[in-house]
């Protein structure tokens, strides 16, 4: 019997080297783990009462390397496992978290899996983890932190507090920074209005909305961390990033000297430093500090328009350059669009140029 429960424990070892997690898995065990489920109220509440936890998602491999302990088959609920937190060994869930189907079980993960932890129920939470291929969640009773690791990531969850505080620091700097942008895009519009075409001005706009992405896309744990407990607060962030992607990509069309796919690439890798240099804003267009531009063919402006994306391109095929566009009578729109969508699209260059 002994034999057979190393040969499959063996063979578990050969499968769990395919276990790598994903981007997206990991945020979504962040999101399973986040404030404002139950799960994160009973560990939570485990810390506060100083006691250590270790805590395993069931699948068909972890039923492998489970050793004695209770069975307790039990709807799941934060003061249940908050009590069974008390006991020794290890606490089974079901896959979807909703059951606790074990207490006060040995786990047998295999000792060659390297960990680089320094207790015992740490240690066996990460070798569980990286065999079965499953969320294993560790609380400290020393440390009074929470440790969760799936497959091969480890991660300490934080506070809710702190997490709460890191997140409102995110909002305020994107409230300032979404604040230069409007600024600088304000700025755009008169200049592109009056025919003063600046590369300058437009690396300002899509340096102020790459940076904000960027923040953003830094944030991103945070915020999914954040769970239940932040709703309020990011959706003032979507209402801040409201448009800033669509109006910056706009932006690089009209400027860029390569494809806006190739340049929204050169961006992306750009490191938050770099992209506070305004001179690699241009290198991404393709162009040159000393280029002064005379035309730019008008999509961001046109885009305000009620006009499709192919009857914008028609316009700008047919009559080249923006200053064109703008001051075109029209029967020149009659000419490339339906009297009515030239009639509308008249009106409403109008009222941009008057804004």
């Amino acid at each position: 019997m002994e034999q057979l429960k190393k040969e499959v424990q063996v063979k578990i070892l050969k499968e769990s080297l395919n276990f790598t997690a994903t981007k997206e898995e990991f945020l979504n065990i962040l999101r399973q783990v986040s404030p404002g489920t139950n799960i994160r109220t009973a560990i939570e509440g485990i810390v506060k009462s100083q006691k250590g936890a270790l805590i395993v998602v069931e699948n068909s491999l972890v039923n492998q390397i489970l050793d004695g302990g209770f069975k307790i088959n039990a709807r799941f609920t934060p003061q249940k496992l908050m009590e069974l937190s008390k006991m020794d060994g290890a606490i089974i869930l079901s896959k979807d978290m909703k059951r606790i189907n074990y207490s006060n079980v040995t786990l047998t993960p295999e000792t060659k899996i390297p960990s680089n932890e320094t207790g015992t129920r740490h240690k066996s939470a990460e070798r569980t983890a990286k065999m079965a291929g499953t969320l294993v969640i560790a609380v400290s009773e020393k440390r009074h932190e929470i440790t969760i690791y799936y497959k091969d990531i480890r991660y300490n969850l934080r506070e809710t507090s702190e997490i709460s505080r890191r997140a409102t620091e995110t909002l305020h700097i994107l409230e300032k920074q979404r604040e230069l942008f409007d600024e600088y895009l304000a700025k755009l519009n008169e200049v592109e209005l009056s025919n003063e075409i600046s590369l300058d001005q437009a690396c300002k706009v899509i340096q102020k909305g790459k940076v904000m992405e960027k923040i953003l896309k830094s944030q991103e744990k945070t915020l999914i961390e954040l769970g239940k407990e932040g709703e309020a607060l990011k959706l003032r962030i979507k209402e801040l990033m409201h448009g800033v992607e669509k109006e910056t990509d706009l932006v690089i069309k009209d400027y860029t000297n390569l494809s806006l796919k190739k340049t929204r690439s050169l961006m992306y890798n750009l490191t938050y430093e770099e992209l506070i240099n305004i001179k690699n804003i241009t290198v991404a267009l393709a162009q040159k500090e000393s280029n002064k531009l005379e035309e730019i063919k008008g999509w961001r402006l046109l885009s305000k328009t009620s006009l499709e994306e192919k009857e914008i391109a028609q316009i700008i095929a047919s009559l080249n350059r923006l200053p064109s566009i703008l001051n075109a009578p029209t029967e020149e729109y009659r000419k490339i669009l339906s009297e009515e969508k030239a009639n509308n699209f008249a009106k409403e260059i109008e009222k941009i140029k008057n804004n």
